[in-house]
């Protein structure tokens, strides 16, 4: 079978309802993305000039980070108008537009939902800050301070320091759990919950297919507001936050990822179920219990479709070992959730740096990605092979980065501009300087000398969708029988009518698998599987693909 002559099937009309389950999403980081009118910052337009670019690497839906009007503090998680466009990102007619064109090129359209928070530029903000009586006084997380003017609890923000911040109008702190510019809304308040379920609604009316919805367990807080137990060296990871942030020292059972929080997730999915194929993905940052809240929140048909996980997108490498047990938690903790799995995003460091992939591992990662029970994310550049971009203290724009600098760099590294031309200025992004540098290292691998050879990396990630596409047992079907023998992991992917057998060698040495007895055949032949029967000798990042009728 050559999976290279595969097209997805661009008619939206016949899209199951169900398309989310294992389907490909690719992220698009609106900033760094395309710049339509030479500002130097992406947008809106650009992003549908680029449209059917995206389509043509058969993904499913593209997920756009926050676009909605903001002071930009934290570029657009801060959001201060939950129905407006910033202008630099375009209007809303150039929404709408782009809305269209996704759905014309057949893919779905997802937006980046920041609920948890706001900007402290909000109305609803400058309402509840003003005194203590007001109709929105309880809308934000409010408390006195102890009887020595210190802060109410011991709870940490992710971006450093105390997660209470003193405000003079009200003299008392308000909760933020990211900037200090960035208040936590009170979940508490059913005005609160109102609110927001209205801004769901507000979109999913215009039209979009869905939301990814960011740090989907930090709605609630401890209402006792108690102080978070420290946690043990030997059960720090640096999952949520790098190492260097004492936000790792402390076990966060009070300030997120509280009971509560199911009730609002099942009044948010009751009201996505109104509207004909649409899906929730929800962000769970929690480095304890993070794969046990996915089982929690993705539970039944009453929750969300489907939850992100950090598993993949943390500095460990994803090897058989690490691979096994993930799903070894996953399967004890959560066996019906259905997991979302990303190698990068706008968050963390390239994967390709942060594993030290050569371009043969990248390109075997690309088929695990699709082969593993779940949905997948794409993170804009990830199908180009692109390596986290070097850039200078002095053009840091991360608040994150500034502040835990040298050891921890931040985020703009993986959220440098789309390399489009390789030989243009700003290599295709923009006519100006933009927000961030291009990196010349990643314009080598732009989109237009990736075209022209049909053995980049790109042509390959087409090839890899299209295999995940042409196997109802890839995208939707269950997992089973995955062991790990040294650097191999092998598993089975199977429906009603097919099983997938799936072996890869994740380690640097050359490894024999025997392979299942049966009438199985090879498939993924041009992706650089290894064509074998009985035993299968695998190098360093080679895998072996072979698919028989269910009997």
């Amino acid at each position: 079978m050559n999976v290279q002559n595969i097209t997805k099937q661009q008619d939206a009309t016949q899209v199951s309802p169900d398309w989310w389950r294992g389907g490909v999403i690719y992220q698009i980081y609106p900033r760094s993305f395309q710049d339509s009118t030479g500002d130097g910052i992406g947008d809106l337009n650009g992003i549908t000039q680029r449209l059917p670019y995206i389509a043509s690497l058969g993904v499913d839906a593209i997920w756009i980070s926050p676009f909605f009007k903001s002071p930009m503090k934290d570029f657009g998680y801060d959001v201060s108008d939950y129905r407006a466009i910033d202008p630099m990102f375009g209007t809303m007619e150039d929404f709408r537009t782009l809305l269209d064109q996704a759905h014309a090129q057949g893919l779905k359209a997802m937006i980046d939902l920041v609920l948890s928070h706001t900007s402290d530029k909000h109305p609803w903000f400058t309402e509840s800050r003003a005194n203590r009586d007001n109709p929105k006084s309880d809308w934000y997380v409010w408390a006195d301070p102890k009887p020595d003017g210190t802060p109410p609890n011991n709870w940490l923000s992710i971006f450093g320091g105390s997660a209470w911040q003193w405000d003079t109008r009200r003299q008392q702190y308000y909760l933020h759990n990211f900037l200090t510019s960035q208040p936590d809304l009170n979940f508490h308040c059913v005005d609160v919950q109102d609110a927001l379920l209205d801004v769901a609604r507000f979109w999913l009316d215009m039209g979009v297919d869905g939301f990814r919805l960011d740090t989907i367990n930090f709605y609630f807080h401890d209402s006792q507001l108690r102080d978070n137990p420290a946690l043990p060296l030997d059960q720090r990871n640096a999952t949520i936050a790098p190492q260097v942030n004492p936000y790792n020292h402390q076990d966060h059972l009070y300030s997120k990822s509280q009971p509560e929080n199911i009730a609002f997730l099942e009044r948010l999915r009751a009201l996505t179920d109104q509207y004909e194929g649409r899906a929730c993905l929800g962000e769970v940052g929690d480095a304890q219990r993070g794969l046990e809240l996915m089982g929690q929140y993705t539970s039944g048909d009453k929750r969300m479709h489907m939850c992100y996980a950090f598993e993949f997108l943390e500095k460990r490498a994803l090897t058989a070992a690490y691979a096994k047990q993930v799903f070894d938690q996953l399967e004890d903790k959560a066996g019906d959730a259905w997991p979302c799995w990303a190698f990068s995003n706008h968050d963390v460091q390239r994967h390709g740096t942060r594993w030290g992939l050569d371009d043969a591992a990248l390109r075997q990662y690309a088929v695990l990605m699709m082969c593993l029970r779940g949905s997948a994310c794409l993170y804009q550049g990830e199908e180009l092979g692109l390596p986290e971009a070097d850039v200078p203290f002095e053009n840091l724009q991360d608040p994150y980065g500034i502040e835990f600098w040298p050891e921890f760099k931040g985020r703009d590294g993986c959220r440098t501009p789309m390399v489009w031309a390789a030989q243009d200025e700003h290599s295709g992004f923009s006519t100006t300087n933009p927000w961030l540098p291009v990196s010349q290292t990643q314009a080598e691998l732009a989109v237009d000398r990736s075209e022209r050879d049909h053995d980049s990396i790109l042509h390959h990630y087409r090839r890899a969708i299209a295999l995940r596409h042409a196997h109802t047992a890839l995208t939707s079907g269950a997992q089973v029988d995955m062991t790990q023998t040294g650097s191999v992991l092998t598993f089975i992917r199977e429906d009603a009518t097919e099983q997938v057998f799936c072996a890869f060698n994740l380690g640097p040495d050359t490894a024999e698998v025997a392979l299942p007895e049966g009438d199985w055949r090879v498939i993924g032949e041009d992706l650089g599987a290894v064509d074998a029967v009985g035993t299968a000798v695998l190098k360093a990042a080679q895998f072996c693909l072979l698919t028989r009728e269910k009997r």
